[in-house]
This record gives structure tokens, C-alpha cells and sequence, in this order.
């Protein structure tokens, strides 16, 4: 009978010990799939990727430009010089278009097609093996009843950030 009231009063505590444990005790991966080796290099030159695609929307390349400068910094160790940095970054945006993807039982667009094409300059001044120029380029979807300004922030947003991840993982992931 000790033994039972002893386990139940155990038992009754168990709840409170594990929050307590869970409260005081963080435990917290970042994953990036960054493969740098810090001792050689230490810093990174972005350059401002310009839009040079024939169709345009005003705040893309600024956009573009962001992510690309908030990704590298928060999740690499590197310093963001101005000009000369160990890794250089380049580029342009090349192409942005819509096109009908599918079309409806009365002839007209059901679907249409949002694409972003970005060219990148990558340069690894300290093993040129590393180095690539390279396209990059990403897709979204949208009903033909919904106007272009109305989903553009949206979708071009997405479409940079998958960029700007396929761009990450090339110029640092070297798995």
C-alpha cells in the first residue's frame, strides 16, 4: 500500500518535472547546408543584380537584392564587403514573363504561367574550381480570373525566394 501511494505521488509529479525540464532547456539547430571553411574565407561582395529583363516590375531587382543580402549574412559567419570580398556575387535578372499555361472549354486562358529567370556570377577567390556562371529561374501559377497586380508581390516573392535559395545551395552547399 506505501509503495502503490509512493508510485502514484511519483507519477503525479512527472508532468511538472518534464515542463520544467522543457521550460529550462533549449536546444536549437540551423541547418543551412553551408560548407565553408571560415579559416580562408572571411568576407562576401554582393553586387546589385540589375533587371534587365524586357518586361519589368519596378520593385523586383530591389527585392532580389535583399533576400540575396539577408540570406548570406544570416547564414554564413561572412562579412559583407563592398568590392574584393573572397566570394563575389553577380548577376542580372534576365527574364520575367507571363504565359498562358492552359486554356478553358470556350477558348479562353484558364491558367497562366509567372516566370523569373536570374543569371548569377559566382567567384571563389580562394579555389577558382568552385567558380560558375549559371541561370537560375523559378515558375508560379495563377487563375487567368485574377489580374497580374493583384497576385504579382505575391508570387514574385516566392519566386525570389526560391531563387535565392537555388543560388545559396550552389554557390555554398558543396556536398
Amino acid at each position: 500500500m506505501a509503495l502503490t501511494k509512493a508510485l502514484n505521488k511519483t507519477l503525479s509529479l512527472l508532468p511538472m518535472i518534464m515542463v520544467t525540464l522543457l521550460i529550462g532547456c533549449k536546444v536549437s539547430y540551423k541547418l543551412t547546408g553551408a560548407s565553408i571553411d571560415y579559416t580562408k574565407v572571411k568576407t562576401i561582395s554582393l553586387e546589385t543584380f540589375q533587371n534587365r529583363a524586357a518586361y519589368q516590375w519596378g520593385p523586383m531587382a530591389t527585392i532580389l537584392n535583399e533576400k540575396i543580402s539577408d540570406t548570406f549574412i544570416q547564414q554564413t559567419k561572412l562579412q559583407q564587403v563592398p568590392r574584393n570580398g573572397d566570394l563575389q556575387l553577380a548577376g542580372e535578372i534576365t527574364a520575367y514573363d507571363q504565359f498562358n499555361k492552359s486554356i478553358s472549354a470556350d477558348g479562353y486562358s484558364a491558367m497562366v504561367q509567372l516566370k523569373m529567370t536570374v543569371n548569377v556570377r559566382f567567384t571563389n577567390n580562394t579555389n577558382h574550381d568552385e567558380d560558375f556562371e549559371r541561370t537560375f529561374s523559378a515558375t508560379r501559377d495563377f487563375d487567368a480570373t485574377q489580374s497580374l497586380e493583384s497576385v504579382q508581390e505575391e508570387l514574385v516573392t516566392q519566386m525570389i525566394n526560391e531563387i535565392v535559395e537555388s543560388i545559396f545551395n550552389a554557390a555554398l552547399a558543396n556536398w
